[in-house]
This record gives C-alpha cells, structure tokens and sequence, in this order.
C-alpha cells in the first residue's frame, strides 16, 4: 500500500469510528458548539465578551482573534476549498441523520477548524486563560467535523494547521512589515 493509500484507509477508518461510536449525549453537545459556531458566531460571540468584560487585554485578544480568524477563513474558505475539490465522506460511512446537513463545499480542508483554531491560538498569546476557556469549545468543533460526516479527519488537520497559520500571521505580521519598511 502505498502512503497515499494508507491515509485514505485511515479517513475512512477515523471518520466511520467517529460517526459510529460517539455515544448520542455527546454527539449532541457537539452539535450544539458547531450550531453556535456556525458562520463564526460563537468567535464573535466571544470576542464581545472579552472585549467588554477583559479591558486592555480582553480588546487587545478579541482583536487578535477577530483578525487571525479572518486570515484563516480566507484562506481555508476563499483560497483552498475554491482550489480543491474534495467530496465530503460517503453518506453511507454515516449512520446518523446528521449527515444530510454537509454542505456542498469541497470537503478540504475544514473552514469551521481553521476559524476555531485560529481564533484560539491568537487568543492564547494575548489572554491566556481566555485562550484556554476558548480551546474546549474550538476542540468540540474539530471532533464534531468528523463525527457529523461534514468532513475526513485529513481535512480537520489541514483545517488546524491553517488556522494556526493565520493565528502566527496575525501576530507576528506587524512585526515583520516595520522590518521590511526600515
């Protein structure tokens, strides 16, 4: 087999554990976070928050949030999925109802990760215990990607990496650009 192939049994083999053996109290609560996550808003939801409640710092890490999830979802949603044409997992991998809400998207890699990620690990630097209050939920988003059928575990890592991407490009961009203009 080759590497390739290895990480296509692996997806199938991930995504089909996942949507089979999530016991159905979970799986619920999992919805529930990616229901509020969708279209970022539980992020912005949480930026609100630690803007008007953090002061200096709850601005300072909302910004940085706001702004590293903005990158990541440009990339991930206007760049990548427009580049890739990935089909979501088969729908007979999913032995739940939830699979009949997957977008028609590419399934590469996952938006709703790399919004989560992102917004975190811009988060963390700033405020950190905001940044780990935030890890849970964004954690809940990558595993119910999988277990909901939206997407392969593949496309949740990717997903992952390009918010974190977007989450150092946010912090240390300025930085980069006073030395370029020096």
């Amino acid at each position: 087999m080759t590497e390739l192939t290895s990480l296509f049994e692996a997806d199938r083999v991930l995504t089909q554990r996942a949507a089979s053996r999530t016991p159905p109290g979970v799986a619920k609560a999992l919805s529930a976070v990616e229901e509020c996550a969708e279209s970022t808003k539980l992020w912005c939801g949480a930026a609100a928050a630690m803007a008007w409640l953090g002061g200096w710092r709850g601005r300072k890490a909302a910004a940085a949030g706001i702004g590293a999830m903005v990158v990541a979802q440009l990339a991930s949603n206007g760049l990548c999925k427009q580049l890739t044409d990935r089909p979501r997992p088969p729908a007979e991998w999913i032995p739940h109802d939830e699979v009949a809400d997957r977008p028609d998207s590419s399934s590469f890699p996952s938006g709703h990760t790399a919004a989560a990620v992102a917004f975190t690990a811009a988060v963390i630097p700033v405020w950190p215990v905001a940044g780990a209050l935030c890890a849970v939920p964004a954690a809940m988003v990558a595993v119910e990607r999988v277990q909901s059928g939206a997407h392969y575990p593949t496309d949740v890592a990717a997903g992952a990496a390009i918010g974190l991407a977007g989450a150092w490009l946010t912090r240390h961009a300025p930085a980069l650009l006073l030395r370029h203009w020096r």
